[in-house]
């Protein structure tokens, strides 16, 4: 059972319907005392880092979060939810979860390319274990920031877009997409089979 956390900044539905689909078993939940007997967890995340923060701070989200990442539950962090497991951004004054030490930094616009980073781009995969059974590693993209990781050996992929990236990160039991999985259609199907299996 994966449970999902609704702190009202994430895409819910679509997380649910795809993981429905894909026949796994999940829940959502605005509870940190239910998110305590979670067996994993997902992370989502649209919008701004210290509005985000802020809601789980004042939830009670952070501390439950930070605890089962400890005991070893399997947590992954999903575009903005991602980013939030980071140290600190360069977007807000709020300490981040700081699960994967990185500080989370604002694209400058390079030649013709635009910000935010939007649409469809590679992932080149340095850490095969999300990425078993893909053809192809394409996802889909929205952002305007990106996880600058303090340890090279915390970054599971990288993306380009006028610099090199990391588009998804690892930490034992702590898991990071900068891409939705649940917007990249076949290739995002597999990559949440694969984080339900583990």
């Amino acid at each position: 059972m994966i449970t999902i956390i609704d702190y009202g900044m994430g895409n819910i539905g679509s997380i649910v319907n795809m993981l429905k689909k894909l026949g796994i078993k999940s829940q959502t939940t605005i509870s940190p005392i239910e998110l305590l007997e979670a067996e994993k967890i997902i992370l989502p995340g649209v919008g701004a880092f210290d509005n985000a923060m802020e809601k789980l701070n004042r939830l009670g989200f952070s501390e439950v979060i930070r605890k089962k990442a400890v005991e070893g539950t399997p947590i992954l962090g999903i575009c903005l939810g991602m980013q939030l497991l980071g140290t600190s951004s360069e977007e807000g004054v709020l300490d981040g979860l700081n699960l994967i030490p990185a500080k989370i930094r604002k694209f400058c616009p390079v030649g013709k390319l635009k910000v935010p980073h939007m649409g469809w781009n590679r992932v080149r995969p340095l850490n095969q274990e999300m990425y078993q059974n893909l053809e192809e590693n394409r996802f889909y993209f929205v952002h305007s920031y990106y996880f600058d990781a303090e340890e090279e050996n915390d970054i599971a992929g990288t993306t380009d877009y006028g610099i090199r990236f990391a588009s998804s990160v690892r930490r034992r039991n702590v898991y990071g997409a900068q891409f939705h999985p649940e917007k990249s259609h076949k290739y995002g199907m597999q990559f949440l089979r694969n984080f339900n299996e583990i």
